[in-house]
């Protein structure tokens, strides 16, 4: 149990570094030029291919590794005292699992498509590109309900067994609910859900990395 925690722990932390990287990535070094045409834009594209490709791995593929067996530890934690919210969390859990990594396969494997018919119709390729865009956006890009619903639900799991540091799972409250707002599609609440998801994926690492020591 206390391996589990530990790792459990350990996992949360990484979470919150893969979303820390994903920031700067994105917002310091990544510059996709925006306002050019297909063309220059897929030749870009094509020039950063590869880390591109290795981005979306880490920030979902390896995302969703590390939250499944976050989702385990939490459910191990919390399913005594609370055992009917913690498997309904856990659902939630495994279903934002699956959807992460189908996002991260879907970018690539789309990327790699929409590269290879950009040679021949840019401009069918760019609809094909925004089509697929849209498709990983909704599944785990710019849509969290179902990240937000599993932190609420477990939020209120530890809440009623009194696991884990009571003003964490307060937070813990705000951020599921945040989360669950992004159904509205206004960047400013991914933007809330992300930065504080780095918060609370820190701060319950060290919660039950130090618990388990104990």
């Amino acid at each position: 149990m206390n391996n589990l925690q530990k790792i459990g722990g350990v996992s949360a932390l990484l979470e919150s570094v893969i979303y820390v990287s994903a920031f700067v990535f994105f917002g310091a070094i990544w510059n996709f030029p925006a306002d050019a045409d297909s063309v220059k834009q897929f030749a870009f594209l094509a020039e950063n291919q590869v880390i591109l490709s290795i981005v979306n791995l880490i920030m979902y593929v390896l995302f969703g590794i590390l939250l499944a067996v976050l989702v385990l530890a939490l459910h191990e934690r919390l399913k005594v005292n609370s055992p009917i919210l913690s498997q309904i969390a856990s659902v939630f859990g495994v279903v934002w699992v699956g959807l992460v990594i189908a996002s991260g396969m879907i970018a690539n494997i789309g990327l790699a498509t929409v590269l290879e018919l950009s040679a021949k119709d840019p401009e069918q390729a760019m609809t094909v590109w925004r089509a697929i865009y849209s498709v990983v956006e909704g599944l785990g890009g710019g849509n969290e309900v179902v990240g937000g619903l599993w932190v609420l639900l477990l939020s209120f799991a530890a809440l009623k067994g009194n696991e884990l540091p009571k003003i964490l799972n307060y937070f813990g409250l705000f951020v599921g609910i945040v989360g669950i707002l992004t159904i509205y599609p206004a960047e400013v609440i991914t933007e809330v859900f992300g930065i504080s998801q780095i918060v609370w994926f820190s701060w319950l690492g060290i919660a039950m990395f130090s618990s388990s020591k104990s």
